[in-house]
């Protein structure tokens, strides 16, 4: 039985891989590459709103400083990658509701191994855009805490936006285990870290709140939340958060490009306040729906 594609329109994309463009049914890399010898990679999520990429520069500056970070040799420049992504959008005419998927590989080794010094023939930019909806339809969602831990700098920076998402994947398989959206993952000391795939926000009291991002990465998104808040002169903390703190808020919504921001109704089969978006919530979401309809990078056709 043929898979189902959850939009049939991706069925005839074209994809950036390496040095052009080509049909969907051709996107591949090498059994060499990095990404599957290792999961040595970076990426961005990008997402396309009535002709605008939202905050691309901040995630172009954030590919460049993963690549940097895991050493990547001959790290293409900013206007070349700009180019292959707005070269992929126009190819399969995407001006709204397009999530584009950025990889970067540490590219194809000479043969199978760890070392970086196997790479010899320099990184690999895949671009992948698709039509795709935010990807919580429900528009809200309910969590459980996972028995898996967000790393902390002392094992994998989480600021290194990486393809090596096991630990991730391992919390998401428990939340599909226990037939709820998403995973809540503490750090080593027991405090908020994030979900799986996105940060997340808490109201208590008309006070917004949100970890520190040491054990949580530095979302794009959160950062625009952050700026919202401050502009609208919201009363705003960043610190550790603890478990029972989610338990007692009033709101909790979590934060991504893929996700934008999403109410939180339960964790751990408790309900979040009233169970549904509450007013800091609501006026977020306005300010950033807003801010998506009115900020971006023009396409150029």
């Amino acid at each position: 039985m043929s898979p189902a594609l959850p939009d049939p329109r991706n069925a005839n994309l074209w994809v950036w891989v390496g040095h052009g463009l080509v049909p969907r049914s051709e996107a591949k890399v090498s059994v060499f590459d990095s990404s599957v010898q290792g999961g040595d990679a970076v990426w961005e999520g990008l997402r396309v709103y009535q002709g605008r990429i939202f905050q691309f520069e901040a995630h172009l500056d954030r590919l460049e400083a993963s690549a940097k970070a895991l050493a990547f040799a001959q790290i293409p420049t900013r206007e070349s990658v700009r180019r292959s992504v707005l070269a992929t959008l126009e190819k399969n005419r995407m001006r709204d509701g397009v999530h584009v998927r950025l990889t970067l590989t540490r590219g194809e080794k000479v043969t199978s191994g760890m070392s970086p010094a196997f790479n010899q023939s320099g990184p690999c930019l895949i671009v992948l855009a698709e039509w795709k909806a935010p990807v919580y339809d429900a528009r809200s969602i309910r969590l459980i805490t996972s028995s898996w831990r967000r790393n902390s700098s002392q094992c994998i920076d989480s600021k290194i936006h990486h393809n090596n998402l096991i630990n991730n994947i391992l919390a998401k398989i428990e939340a599909n285990v226990a037939g709820v959206d998403d995973a809540l993952m503490l750090d080593l000391a027991g405090y908020l870290a994030e979900t799986n795939a996105t940060n997340v926000f808490l109201v208590r009291k008309g006070v917004l709140i949100t970890p520190t991002a040491d054990a949580c990465l530095p979302g794009i998104t959160r950062d625009v939340v952050l700026e919202l808040a401050r502009e609208a002169e919201l009363p705003l903390e960043v610190r550790n958060v603890s478990l029972s703190e989610v338990y007692a808020a009033d709101e909790m919504f979590t934060t991504g490009t893929m996700g934008e921001l999403t109410p939180v109704t339960h964790c751990d089969g408790r309900p979040i306040g009233q169970a549904c978006a509450g007013p800091v919530t609501k006026r977020l979401c306005e300010l950033y729906a807003q801010r998506t309809a009115s900020e971006g990078t023009l396409l150029p056709f």
